[in-house]
């Protein structure tokens, strides 16, 4: 196995470092050519001073009236100027009031420009901040559940995010980010996270090596200039006494009076699995600055994390049909868990360099480190009785360390507006799984599901030498560049490109023997047509490109190696919509997209009798996307969706015309919420809604069908005060009516099982 510190890491960080130098040096010569620095203000904000109040006439006379026309002058003091913090409260207050009707509000970060939507080429749908506050995700693949296309992959027994976009998707596939930056760690979405958006289709122009169906950006919350926070302590149930309780804390306020802020969240939980056994147990602190200037903004997060979770496998398909047994039964032992920690570190800098240009840079460093125990199926007989290997991972560590910089704005050319966005970035990624487990479990301790006895067998102790030293390692680095050229006030075309140059290297074993090994670069393009009807609507159409290496960790036959001579998956999309955003209350997307995947990797057994791997594979995702989320009325505020994806395998000798495993051809959800304003003492919200997911292929060859599902959930929330501080309390049901049903599958021996009825009861005191 090569050293971090070989010649491939060297590459890839100088890399970075040669990337973001280029930019600066670049970034001198722009700004050179545009205005003299402006100094920038936040928002003024207007107060204005009390109208005096007008004395009724009098009669007077003589002296009295001498003196009444010729009164002395008295200075007049100006009303007080409300203070930073004042002014930034107030803002604060606006912007919660269009959160709460489930206003979306993009972040800069995912499409690296504070651009209104509606200047795009590109769907980005967004899952607010109060949205996430309403429903309680448990974790990424359930907030998504409200937007289009997407459904759940792989999720390694319930402990990795694993989000399947238009069709693409696995888990550690590189495409969940936190504030436009890659992640590592299993699970993203945390008490850290503020809202969610995806940016749909092919992304690597903005992201590099990716799967065509678009990358998820986690939104982490920020300090601000305002004192105030907030405890929440939750208590939750299952059925059969399955019960937990987990609390936060939240503060942020200023530090001083000279822009800098800071932000401490504190997460813990304790609750039983919903299954007959496993506990779930997590604590998070994640500490956070930053600094306002007037023409600066700095920021520092950073979290750790502590983890140990079930790993959970679910249930098994035999012929076709789930196993006659109940959704509580667990096919393995009470030691399938897994345990472990996870840190971020994120920094940014956000510089204005006048009044047209700004200059951002930004670092980011998250490892995660992990061991699990599991036994995996491997039989499952006509009588129910169960063949087992006792496996397991030991010493598994996966980290990435990315950094980027790039300059953003605008310039005139022969009365064109041109809005400019260029810029590098490096990434070095390491994934390490260090000793695998594999152990044979004997007849004679044969588990019956049908009459399942526990607790006969310990967990594995053989280290698989052939299996274990698991590596895979990627680094990149990258130059892009993005125009947008406004030919009219209504009509703009945009264009990009992407040069890359990338290496991974990838294999097991001890001694080390690489399976993957690739150096080799590439020139992505994109362009694009945006027409704004007004400023409420706009249409768009685009054309993207994505790349992802071929590699695999696992040996092929006749000791293949992946290397430069194979080539590398590309994704080409088109895809042209319409977006709106009605008086800033109601926005959304209608999208339409073709999306092609080529140089799959396949295998097939030549004349010789040998078998050969070649890129010929193809395959094929086509839909239509619907998402709508916003305030319907003064009191109804709501999110929805639609999608229709039809994603097929065009070019395959075993597996062509087979849909995609784990994609739903139809998906739909509807959240509706009902604010009563005035009408009753307090503030009462109630909401609730439903997603549906359509019947999915369990595997690549079609060999069974995961059938549809529909999941529905309500809450509500009633906010008093009690000593003169506000308290929320928030009821929350999710899975209402206790469905059984199966999100996801590896194959018809691991498929996984959604959670059953939840009900939570939380109060929150601010302060």
């Amino acid at each position: 196995m090569t050293d971090d510190n070989g010649p491939r890491a060297d590459r890839a960080r100088t890399g970075m470092y040669g990337a973001i130098a280029l930019v600066s040096a670049l970034t001198a010569d722009l700004v050179c050519a545009s205005p003299a620095n402006a100094q920038a203000t936040l928002p003024p904000v207007t107060v204005d001073a009390p109208a005096a109040k007008r004395k009724p006439a009098t009669a007077v006379s003589g002296p009295q009236r001498q003196a009444r026309a010729t009164p002395q002058r008295r200075a007049v003091q100006p009303p007080a100027m409300p203070t930073r913090a004042e002014r930034v409260a107030a803002e604060a207050a606006a912007l919660n009031a269009a959160k709460l009707n489930y206003r979306a509000m993009p972040s800069a970060t995912t499409l690296r420009s504070g651009a209104s939507p509606l200047d795009g080429a590109q769907s980005v749908n967004i899952v607010p901040e109060q949205v996430i506050k309403d429903q309680l995700p448990r974790n990424i693949d359930d907030a998504l559940a409200n937007i289009s296309g997407v459904t759940q992959a792989n999720t390694l027994a319930g402990t990795q995010d694993a989000v399947m976009r238009r069709g693409f998707g696995d888990n550690r596939d590189g495409s969940i980010m936190r504030n436009g930056m890659p992640l590592v760690q299993g699970r993203s979405l945390n008490a850290a996270v503020e809202s969610v958006e995806v940016l749909k289709g092919p992304a690597s122009l903005l992201y590099g090596i990716m799967d065509p169906g678009g990358i998820v950006n986690t939104i982490g919350k920020r300090p601000e200039l305002y004192q105030h926070g907030s405890v929440t302590l939750l208590g939750s149930a299952y059925a059969n006494n399955r019960t937990g309780a987990d609390g936060m804390l939240d503060i942020t306020g200023p530090i001083g009076d000279g822009g800098l802020a800071y932000r401490f969240i504190g997460y813990g939980v304790s609750e039983d699995y919903w299954r007959n056994f496993g506990r779930h147990r997590e604590m998070l602190v994640a500490p956070s600055l930053a600094w306002y200037g007037d023409t600066t903004t700095v920021q520092l997060n950073y979290e750790h994390r502590e983890f140990i979770t079930p790993f959970d496998r679910g249930t098994a398909f035999v012929n076709g049909a789930p196993l006659a047994i109940p959704a509580t039964r667990r096919l393995d032992e009470p030691f399938n868990n897994m345990w472990g920690q996870s840190d971020l570190v994120q920094a940014s800098v956000e510089q204005k360099l006048n009044e047209d240009w700004k200059l951002n840079a930004a670092y980011s460093y998250n490892t995660e480190s992990f061991s699990a125990n599991q036994l995996r199926i491997t039989k499952i007989d006509a009588n129910g009785v169960e063949t087992r290997s006792n496996d397991g991972t030991w010493g598994s560590l996966s980290r990435v360390s990315y950094g980027t910089s790039y300059v953003q704005g605008g310039f005139w050319i022969g009365g064109m507006r041109n809005e400019v966005l260029f810029g590098g970035d490096a990434q070095y990624r390491t994934i390490y799984r260090q000793d695998l487990i594999r152990q044979t479990v004997p007849a004679s301790l044969a588990f019956n599901v049908y009459n399942p006895v526990y607790g006969l067998i310990q967990p594995g102790t053989t280290i698989s030498a052939t299996d274990s030293d698991q590596t895979d390692k990627l680094g990149t680095y990258s130059l892009f560049l993005q125009d947008t050229l406004h030919l009219t006030d209504r009509f703009a075309l945009v264009g990009g490109v992407r040069y890359m140059d990338y290496e991974q290297i990838a294999g097991r074993g001890r001694p080390f023997k690489a399976n993957t090994d690739v150096a080799a670069d590439k020139v992505l393009p994109l362009g694009g047509a945006i027409l704004k009807l007004n400023e409420q609507f706009s249409l768009y159409a685009s054309y993207t490109q994505s790349l992802k290496p071929n590699s695999t960790i696992a040996p092929l036959t006749g000791g293949v190696v992946l290397g430069s001579n194979i080539a590398p998956e590309q994704g080409k999309a088109w895809e042209t919509g319409f977006k709106f955003d009605l008086d800033k209350r109601l926005s959304g997307t209608v999208a339409i997209y073709d999306i092609d995947k080529s140089n799959v990797l396949v295998s097939q057994t030549n004349a010789s009798n040998v078998v050969e791997y070649t890129t010929a594979g193809k395959v094929r995702s086509r839909g239509a996307e619907v998402d709508i989320t916003g305030k319907l009325s003064d009191a109804w505020s709501m999110i929805g969706s639609y999608g229709y994806t039809d994603a097929r395998v065009t070019d395959d000798p075993t597996y062509r015309g087979k849909r995609l495993q784990n994609v739903a051809l139809n998906t739909a959800s509807l959240y509706l919420v009902y604010d009563f304003g005035t009408a009753v003492p307090g503030k009462l919200r109630l909401g609730g809604g439903a997603r549906y997911v359509g019947d999915r292929a369990g595997d690549a060859a079609n060999s069974f069908v995961l059938p549809s599902y529909v999941v529905a959930d309500i809450f509500a929330t009633y906010e008093t005060r009690h000593q003169n501080l506000p308290v929320i309390y928030q009821l929350n049901v999710k899975n209402l009516f206790d469905n059984v049903y199966y999100p996801s599958a590896v194959s018809a021996l691991n498929v996984a099982l959604g959670d059953a009825r939840r009900v939570s009861l939380s109060a929150t005191v601010k302060f």
